[in-house]
């Protein structure tokens, strides 16, 4: 249950704080006065988008936060996962930056929104005048069935999330494979065309040298015979002269080391130019113009550049990379087939799944519908509706979906002899907010929630009827804790604690708004005043003791 509430700085609230009765807790105040925040700042605490807006001093922070009593609840291991700590008393605080940005706590651990919208489902219950209108809304008929059925709702949940990811995978490669086969011809096409090239790591760069000396043969020939002309054509040449020029040497070594080693200089001089010569006749043997091996290598060096420019690279090395990018897109193309058929017997598989949770939701809301139309009768009754009649059609939907195979749909009349409608289009604003209250109260028979909370669901009614709707409110808080924001007498008198929201002018001259707890002396005059005026008359205190007793 909610224990204790702080809010800061959210909206006209600057600050409050408020502990909260187990049992019937009302709350009460002037239209405009500042009830409706605090459903804002409790949302915020449940997961709810922040707004900046919210700020009322856009300077400061705001903080919610609330302490709530989970003993019993079976939060233990959500909150283990979680990595927060358990005790029977739990705070959650929410808090907005003048930036923006929001941050949440769950005991001292900072949380995301998902963990706070999950402990949320698990300990509270908003009830909003837009959710009365949601009513006649059918896929909201069909979570109030479930909420009472305690379907297998997350069971499906769990086996259709299978399924429709399975479907989407296949849908995926069912797109994909067609887009694929699409390019198969052309993907075939670069693949073979490289193949047919052979190519070869480092052929480009063998080529290219290849082609420079085929391109400057006569050149070439023509320096290697003008080096062999000047080495060794004639006695005037190099090879002769340093010949003649050793032979001037020998005959002087013993008379001088210096001339020793200078004869020994000449004479390696003259060997490693008689083997420049012998390589130079050699090269030149070897170097032949062939027009047909230039034209070779030229249409060969052509196919590779073109290559290159095709596949945006620069290196015989990039094409290998290439072609081998294209064998395996041809060989994911060819395994496709195969992966298609099996995702298919998959999904087969988890739609037979489907079909078989959604069975049993069907027949777990089938009698739950039954016992939903009978049970609901006695609430009616004691609102003031004993002649209307509630009916639940369960009919087969078009497709599976999130929620089942089920189209639910409830019917009501509520005049005897009139024969069950679609409730939206029948039901008065009265008639539906009476009839949401009846199905919270079967709601609260079977559910764990240990706190529900009513924003004016007592819209279109009076008299009688309020008195009726304060005493089904009444039984529900021997349940569970209920909280009702009203501007009904009959339903304030019969709450264990009655807090008032107001709006007072603070010493800086700002409208603000404020929430107290009324004594019973308190009470006494706010429920006169609620059935009269303020100040309230004679009649209404007594009519208010009589409320109240």
């Amino acid at each position: 249950m909610l224990q204790h509430l702080h809010i800061e700085n959210y909206a006209l609230i600057k600050q409050t704080d408020i502990d909260f009765a187990p049992g019937f807790v009302v709350i009460t105040g002037e239209t405009g006065a500042g009830k409706t925040i605090l459903l804002g700042a409790l949302g915020l605490l449940l997961g709810q988008r922040a707004d900046l807006q919210a700020l009322g001093d856009k300077g400061r922070k705001c903080v919610v936060e609330a302490q709530f009593g989970i003993a019993g609840l079976g939060l233990e291991s959500l909150l283990a996962e979680a990595d927060v700590d358990y005790d029977d008393s739990l705070i959650v605080r929410r808090e907005i930056l003048p930036s923006g940005k929001s941050r949440a706590f769950v005991g001292d651990t900072p949380a995301q929104l998902p963990l706070l919208k999950q402990l949320g489902e698990r300990l509270i219950d908003i009830h909003s005048q837009h959710q009365t209108l949601t009513l006649g809304n059918g896929t909201f008929q069909t979570s109030l069935l479930d909420n009472i059925a305690h379907s297998p709702v997350e069971a499906y949940a769990a086996v259709f999330a299978d399924y429709a990811a399975l479907k989407k995978k296949l849908e995926e490669l069912t797109a994909a494979d067609s887009r694929n086969k699409k390019e198969m011809d052309y993907l075939r096409f670069n693949f073979d065309e490289l193949v047919a090239a052979r190519l070869r790591d480092g052929e480009q760069e063998e080529l290219e040298q290849e082609q420079q000396l085929l391109a400057h043969t006569e050149a070439i020939k023509e320096a290697l015979g003008m080096v062999a002309t000047l080495c060794d054509a004639d006695e005037h040449s190099a090879i002769p002269l340093l010949g003649q020029a050793k032979s001037a040497l020998s005959r002087m070594t013993d008379f001088h080391d210096d001339i020793r080693v200078l004869h020994e200089r000449i004479d390696s001089s003259l060997i490693e130019l008689r083997d420049i010569m012998a390589d130079v006749e050699h090269l030149d043997s070897k170097l032949a113009f062939s027009p047909e091996r230039l034209q070779e290598i030229d249409e060969r060096l052509n196919l590779i550049y073109r290559l290159e420019r095709k596949h945006d690279t620069d290196s015989v090395a990039g094409l290998l990379q290439v072609q081998n990018d294209l064998d395996r897109q041809l060989q994911n193309i060819d395994d496709t087939d195969h992966l298609i058929e099996q995702t298919m017997e998959a999904v087969d598989k988890a739609f037979a799944k489907v079909q078989s949770a959604a069975e049993a939701l069907t027949s777990c809301r089938t009698a739950a519908a039954t016992k939903l139309e009978n049970d609901i009768l006695i609430p009616l009754s004691k609102l003031g509706m004993g002649n209307a009649r509630l009916e639940v059609n369960i009919a087969t939907a078009d497709h599976y979906g999130p929620m089942g195979h089920d189209d639910v749909t409830f019917l009501f009349s509520a005049n005897r002899g009139h024969a069950p409608r679609e409730l939206s289009k029948v039901a008065s604003g009265g008639e539906m907010s009476r009839l949401m209250l009846a199905i919270k109260s079967l709601v609260a028979d079977s559910s764990l929630l240990p706190t529900v909370v009513f924003d004016e669901i007592d819209t279109g009614v009076s008299g009688d009827i309020s008195v009726a709707v304060a005493g089904l409110m009444s039984a529900m808080a021997g349940k569970m804790q209920v909280v009702a924001i009203t501007h009904l007498p009959q339903i304030a008198a019969r709450a264990g604690q009655h807090l008032k929201v107001y709006k007072e002018v603070d010493a800086e001259g700002v409208t603000v708004s404020r929430l107290r707890e009324l004594a019973v002396p308190e009470r006494l005059r706010e429920v006169a005043i609620m059935l009269s005026s303020d100040p309230p008359t004679e009649a209404a205190l007594q009519t208010a003791k009589e409320l109240m007793q």
